[in-house]
């Protein structure tokens, strides 16, 4: 690495890992090799860019203004070198995104082998978690959000819309009936989740129009994973995204219910990057990924959503 953007890169990966010696792993060098390039930058910026102790690194302030910037720079040599890459012809470089744990888990790390098959030249750096990130502070290319994000400063793609789904398991509705109407929910136990209040509506199609229920029941979790793994023992009624139910309700661990008063409530699965990426030969090839492997919503093919013969496209 040339002197000012090995400094640079030795300092923003520091920073961005908490540890010399993580980021020096990542760069093949000792961790006192790694510090001294560190050590070098700020020598001849005269200026101190981080507090060390012998747990850990942080930044001073002039090394938070500096540590913003440094990662401005970078992605664009990086770009810029991504754009020579393409008339090379195959993508290449690291690529950082984040996804939810719903789609990331289920849907995105299934089919990662087959991307990181087709370009061997990318390095994929995967950040699983259902907070919401910040793509710019974070140094990430892309993040795949479900339902709209707020931030106009980036460019958002949809990539196709998930259904969210009224079921439970055999197990409970055998010990407790089946709902025949949206209103007989009031008399069941629904399974929430805690950290998503506004879910907690369910809207259901009626003859006399929308109809609201509010939900409730005696158990909730800010994991939509374990409110599934509660449903599937017989635990209540759930509601919640096509992706996340769809192989258990293949398997018949989990049936739909109340199909006759589906009510189609789109929630749109968007890939989110910053202005200018979009150019970016790797995130080109993520993205086309993404739209190839998910825009037709393969996981519907397995399952049955018979919902009295509603779209739930």
């Amino acid at each position: 690495m040339n002197n000012t953007s090995g400094e640079m890169s030795a300092f923003v990966r520091s920073v961005e890992l908490g540890s010399f010696s993580l980021a020096a792993r990542e760069f093949g060098l000792t961790p006192s090799a790694l510090s001294k390039l560190v050590t070098r930058l700020e020598n001849r910026l005269g200026v101190r860019l981080l507090n060390r102790t012998t747990r850990k690194i942080s930044l001073t302030p002039e090394g938070s203004a500096y540590f913003s910037r440094c990662q401005d720079i970078l992605a664009e040599i990086e770009e810029a070198e991504a754009e020579l890459a393409r008339f090379r012809g195959q993508p290449r470089g690291l690529l950082k995104i984040s996804a939810g744990t719903a789609f990331g888990m289920h849907q995105l790390v299934p089919a990662l082998p087959r991307f990181m098959e087709r370009y061997p030249e990318i390095k994929v750096e995967l950040l699983v978690s259902d907070r919401r990130v910040d793509i710019i502070e974070e140094g990430l290319d892309m993040a795949i959000f479900i339902d709209a994000q707020a931030d106009s400063s980036l460019i958002a793609r949809r990539i196709v819309d998930l259904d969210r789904i009224v079921c439970a398991s055999p197990i409970y509705l055998e010990k407790h009936g089946t709902p025949a109407t949206p209103e007989e929910l009031l008399q069941h136990n629904c399974l929430l989740v805690s950290s998503m209040p506004h879910l907690w509506n369910w809207p259901f199609d009626t003859p006399d129009g929308l109809r609201i229920i509010k939900a409730s029941g005696t158990f909730g979790s800010d994991s939509a994973e374990t409110i599934v793994q509660l449903a599937t023992k017989g635990v209540g009624i759930i509601r919640l995204v096509d992706i996340l139910v769809s192989e258990e309700i293949a398997r018949g661990t989990l049936v739909t219910i109340l199909d006759d008063f589906h009510h189609v409530q789109p929630a749109p699965v968007y890939a989110v990057y910053p202005p200018g990426r979009h150019r970016s030969p790797k995130v080109a090839a993520m993205m086309d990924f993404l739209i190839e492997n998910f825009a037709h919503a393969p996981w519907r093919s397995g399952a049955s959503f018979d919902h009295g013969g509603k779209s739930s496209a």
